[in-house]
């Protein structure tokens, strides 16, 4: 948070000119330290590529287990039709 003309001259005649001087400049190095912290678009930018390739692979990994999860589901709807068509051949005779 930079101080404006007129806050440091309120705040000279507050505290005086020394004390406005040594709140000054621990108000620029808390501003600067801010700003280190602040995310830029540049920043934004690369999370939201990184995101979209985890999505991309969250996809990929959905559609893979989609499709073995419908080869095990013929597979047993196979099998079961087989157990009871022997069961009914069983039970005919």
């Amino acid at each position: 948070m930079t101080l404006l003309f007129d806050d440091s001259k309120r705040l000279e005649k507050a505290v005086g000119p020394e004390a406005a001087e040594v709140i000054a400049k621990l108000f620029e190095s808390q501003d600067e330290a801010i700003r280190k912290d602040l995310a830029t678009r540049h920043d934004i930018a690369l999370v939201q590529k990184d995101i979209a390739v985890l999505q991309a692979e969250v996809e990929k990994k959905l559609a893979e287990a989609k499709a073995s999860l419908i080869m095990w589901v013929a597979g047993m709807l196979v099998a079961q039709s087989a157990i009871i068509a022997a069961l009914v051949k069983l039970l005919v005779k």
